[in-house]
């Protein structure tokens, strides 16, 4: 494959003069690696391509006698991978700001224990080794939800919330939304119910809440729809929120999912309003989860800002074995929330730790005054679900000199006696909420300054870490050290584990494929 590729990128580079042909020679290229990934011909997209981002400003190094608190709020989104995935399968290399560290590390599950208490998640640190700068190390924190029993998963009241508008056309939108609502409908029921709302150039009730024992209807009513006008988003989850509400299931899973390519732009379209109607309308129990279809209009930042408001997730489903993924294999994580607003905050030991840098969630940072604060909103957990992050973090030593506190004209800090005797490196403390409650409840725990080398670390670290090695040289980050492709592989297939849906194993492909891109 690689050679393919090598005589493809020869034949854009020195194979014609003017630019016009060099444009067209890309296209050929684009087609061939989308070709070898799926084995088949690929569609021509359009050049005018009007996808959004949001700018991301990579954590810095911060010093911990300045800073020695880091609060940020959970999140297991997963959609940057799978677009990531699209655009290098497709024969290019992703914008940096499609590139979301945290999100590439979530997309994949890890083998954390189950809590075995009474609290909704189970806590896991590792300390080891980092594998892009030898000088550091990394604090790997993972998370594990609780599963639920078969027969312990609430009823749900479902309300989908379909984009049927002209841009919906092509066949990676409105038709593989159809085949993966399918794939959901078939996975509910007879105690669930669902309802379709969708929007064009106005909103409509097309089916009312319908029990999922008449199945055939429900799924009838998705398969007869067509694209067509133009976009009125917020009219449709005005709507789609009403329909949940009137059917309200208590101690049920009351949730719209909203599936569309993000172009909302006829109505209620601005950002700040959909956001504010979104965060008044959670408050009523009724959750707002975000699928994205499609190429050329995606508005990613616009749907995972309303996944996060709407206390949901934000997935990109790029073709229907990502829709299984999402809808089949881990439906009670992607529709049962077991924890709402947790938080996460991390004291460093400044007698033990120089500084630190979070790796990813850049829009996920709060302030400290944020953490006990349960106004605040943050992010959720589902069942079974799992969340990782990662700190790079630097140690005190030989050559850190004259660090025993930060000198201020109005005040200074003192390290305390008691930090340079501690085996520890950090202290964690977790906020949460159950689903019901609007009181939050804590965690701590602490991590012992005692580190692995990289060879014996867990399978979780070593696989989080290549991930997140692949996601610094995708953004071409200054802090990605001596990262390389083929170190990101050599680590990722040592930990590559059971793998039995072939996640890992895919994205060792991937990462292939994106070093002969670049």
């Amino acid at each position: 494959m690689k050679n393919l590729l090598s005589l493809a990128l020869l034949a854009v580079l020195f194979g014609c003069s003017s630019e016009e042909k060099k444009d067209e020679k890309k296209k050929d290229y684009k087609k061939e690696a989308k070709e070898m990934a799926h084995g088949e011909e690929a569609p021509i997209q359009s050049t005018h391509n009007t996808e959004e981002y949001d700018y991301i400003d990579e954590n810095e190094f911060l010093e911990v006698t300045a800073n020695p608190l880091s609060t940020f709020s959970v999140d297991v989104d997963a959609a940057s991978y799978s677009n990531v995935r699209r655009f290098i399968t497709d024969g290019m290399l992703p914008p940096k700001d499609a590139v979301r560290i945290e999100e590439m590390i979530n997309y994949f599950s890890y083998d954390y224990k189950n809590p075995k208490d009474q609290k909704p998640f189970s806590i896991h640190t590792e300390l080891g080794e980092c594998p892009w700068n030898k000088q550091h190390k990394l604090l790997h924190i993972g998370l594990k939800g609780k599963e639920l029993e078969k027969g312990n998963i609430p009823p749900s009241n479902l309300v989908f919330l379909l984009d049927v508008s002209g841009s919906m056309e092509d066949p990676d939108k409105l038709p593989l939304l159809q085949n993966s609502f399918n794939l959901l409908v078939n996975q509910l029921g007879d105690r669930d119910n669902v309802a379709i709302v969708v929007y064009a150039g106005a909103a409509g009730l097309v089916l009312p809440s319908t029990s999922c024992d008449q199945k055939d209807v429900i799924l009838q009513a998705i398969n007869n729809l067509r694209a067509g006008g133009s976009t009125a988003g917020g009219e449709g989850i005005h709507l789609a929120y009403k329909v949940a509400t009137e059917n309200f299931k208590e101690n049920g899973n009351n949730r719209v999912i909203l599936a569309t390519d993000g172009d909302f732009n006829v109505g209620q379209s601005s950002d700040a309003e959909l956001e504010r109607m979104i965060e008044e309308k959670r408050e009523s129990g009724v959750y707002l989860s975000v699928l994205g279809f499609g190429t050329g209009n995606l508005k990613d930042s616009k749907m995972e800002k309303i996944a996060d408001k709407g206390n949901g997730n934000y997935y990109y489903i790029d073709n229907i074995f990502e829709a299984r993924k999402v809808l089949v294999t881990e439906m009670g994580a992607t529709l049962n929330t077991i924890a709402k607003d947790v938080k996460i905050q991390v004291e460093f030991n400044p007698a033990k730790v120089y500084r630190y840098r979070l790796i990813g969630y850049e829009n996920r940072m709060m302030s400290s005054e944020d953490f006990d604060d349960d106004t605040k909103d943050a992010g959720e957990i589902g069942a079974g679900h799992t969340v990782t992050a990662l700190y790079e973090i630097e140690l005190v030593g030989p050559s850190i000199k004259d660090k025993t506190g930060k000198q201020y004209k109005y005040q200074s800090t003192q390290i305390n006696k008691e930090a340079y005797s501690s085996n520890e490196v950090a202290s964690l403390k977790f906020r949460y909420k159950e689903p019901e409650d609007t009181v939050s409840q804590l965690i701590e725990k602490t991590v012992n300054a005692k580190y692995l080398s990289l060879a014996k670390t867990s399978i979780n670290f070593r696989f989080s870490a290549a991930v997140a090695e692949f996601g610094l040289l995708l953004r071409d980050s200054k802090h990605k050290g001596e990262s390389t492709y083929e170190q990101v592989v050599e680590m990722a297939l040592s930990a590559k584990g059971e793998d039995e849906e072939g996640y890992r194993s895919e994205f060792v492909k991937m990462v292939r494929l994106a070093k002969d891109l670049e």
